[in-house]
């Protein structure tokens, strides 16, 4: 079985980033570190099996979202190579919303 390169596009790293500072905030810093690095060892499972999740073609073509601990929706698509961790999104935000293409 060949392996992924999983990427965590900007805003994936910016989503991370302030669920970070959520949780240090609300619990501290030691257990937001502990959460993050739970889920970015999620993503990076996606390596080996890639195609986890559910489809979600009705939102964008080739999404797909990955359930995580009940709490966080983590986002991606995966290419020929790769797996593109597109957002992470935290606390039942309404992500059909959110990943939708836009139309202007």
């Amino acid at each position: 079985m060949s392996k992924y390169k999983v990427v965590f596009r900007p805003l994936a790293e910016l989503d991370l980033l302030h669920l970070f500072d959520f949780i240090a905030r609300e619990s501290g810093a030691s257990v937001a570190a502990e959460y993050i690095d739970r889920i970015e060892a999620a993503c990076l499972a996606l390596e080996r099996f890639p195609m986890r999740g559910t489809k979600r073609d009705d939102i964008a073509p080739g999404l797909r979202i990955l359930g995580f601990e009940r709490r966080v929706a983590i986002a991606f698509r995966v290419g020929r190579n790769e797996v593109v961790i597109l957002r992470i999104l935290y606390g039942g935000r309404d992500y059909a919303r959110i990943l939708a293409p836009t139309t202007t």
